[in-house]
């Protein structure tokens, strides 16, 4: 019987951001839906997650992927673990997020708030993507309307220190690089309002 990778939305996580993979071949190593796997791509599910190593944690090889990766008509196979989870024999899962606008309002409260934060330290932060970032700065988000800024700490997107440790280490980088430290945008109650020029911010670490 297929077996499940060990936390497989995390290990879904991982594989979108570090590998060039298909959403399909992340879904049925993940045992995921497509369509699941195509909104954590976008942002709007797995709100949180810590991406999980699997070639850390001995469940695929780096050439397993790199074989994958060359082939999108190939199928991960994971390494035999002593604690599998077995695959559910019918149907694929797919399970609604009733939070799944919460992300977005996070990254719209950092844009506002801590300028600082270049696009690979939001990703990191709150484990988005940098398209969904770009979405949200520009407007061009699905649900943009409804986008408020909230405290991604408040929501549960991530802790405290790490919000104050990440903009500490954003704030060094940018006087080590000779660099003004940009000031919080206006706060509005109804809107985000992102200048234009903060559009390219970071383009070239993109």
């Amino acid at each position: 019987m297929t077996t499940l990778p060990l936390m497989p939305k995390a290990t879904a996580v991982w594989l979108i951001e570090k590998t060039a993979l298909s959403f399909i071949q992340v879904a049925e190593f993940c045992g995921l839906h497509p369509l699941e796997v195509q909104a954590i791509a976008d942002g709007e599910v797995a709100q949180g997650i810590v991406g999980y190593d699997p070639i850390a944690n001995r469940q695929l090889t780096q050439d397993e992927i790199t074989r994958c990766e060359a082939n999108p008509d190939a199928r991960l196979k994971i390494l035999p673990t002593n604690n599998p989870v077995k695959r559910r024999s019918k149907g694929a899962r797919y399970t609604p997020v009733a939070k799944r606008h919460d992300r977005p309002d996070g990254i719209a409260f950092l844009l506002r708030n801590f300028p600082q934060l270049n696009d690979q330290e939001i990703v990191k932060l709150l484990g988005t993507t940098k398209d969904t970032i770009s979405k949200v700065r520009t407007k061009q988000h699905w649900n943009t309307p409804n986008i408020k800024p909230r405290d991604p700490v408040t929501i549960g997107l991530c802790r405290q220190a790490d919000l104050n440790a990440a903009v500490q280490a954003a704030t060094l980088r940018l006087e080590r690089d000779g660099q003004e430290i940009p000031q919080p945008l206006p706060a509005s109650a109804e809107e985000l309002h992102f200048p234009s020029e903060l559009t390219h911010t970071h383009s070239e670490e993109d």
